[in-house]
């Protein structure tokens, strides 16, 4: 993903004192977004409201939105990234990835092979992501399932791009090495997932 196109920009600086262009924008990211929440959650009629309530502070804020050199997603998905961390401390929830989660995982640019065996080893992948903190499973989520760059999921979680890249790294070293300590044996002939290098942004 780059960084905002003209034509976006300005429809972001109308959306600022035009409602009808902030309507542009949330019909440009409202699935995206309620896709994000409804992950994090599992509940469709928690998404919904927490995914109301992320686009009426973005239109109360959006006078303050900067370009920071990222898309404009980036920017929503910080305000989602607050309001559902503060649902879960609310509730005292801790939201657990499920296997079912693992399972719309794209890691497509190793092609079908690593694909097909994510699959077959999720079960033994999902006990170990499991046991990271939860900034780390936040992590694996925006890289492998939103698709987002160091760059966007630095806005995210209010880290340097610097910082996510390295902290990627250490989680994914964290899970081959919890993986290997286990009694978990890769299927024959076929290595562990995490044996195999990751794409380094």
């Amino acid at each position: 993903m780059g960084d905002i196109d003209s034509d976006e920009s300005a429809l972001i600086e109308r959306a600022k004192t035009d409602n009808d262009a902030f309507g542009l924008l949330y019909e440009r990211y409202v699935d995206r977004i309620y896709n994000y929440v409804y992950y994090r959650t599992g509940n469709s009629a928690d998404a919904e409201d927490l995914t109301a309530r992320i686009f009426e502070r973005a239109m109360k804020h959006i006078g303050n939105y900067r370009d920071q050199g990222v898309p404009f997603s980036a920017w929503l998905y910080r305000i989602a990234h607050n309001l559902v961390a503060n649902w879960h401390r609310d509730r005292s929830r801790r939201k657990m990835i499920s296997i079912d989660d693992v399972g719309q995982w794209v890691i497509d640019d190793h092609g079908p092979e690593l694909s097909a065996q994510l699959m077959e080893d999720k079960a033994a992948l999902i006990t170990a992501i499991r046991r990271l903190p939860m900034d780390r499973q936040e992590l694996l989520r925006l890289k492998f399932v939103d698709r987002l760059s160091n760059a966007e999921i630095g806005v995210i979680l209010d880290r340097s791009e610097g910082a996510i890249k390295s902290l990627y790294h250490r989680t994914l070293l964290a899970l081959r090495e919890d993986m290997v300590g286990t009694d978990y044996t890769p299927p024959q002939n076929r290595g562990n997932l995490l044996v195999r290098p990751f794409r380094r942004n």
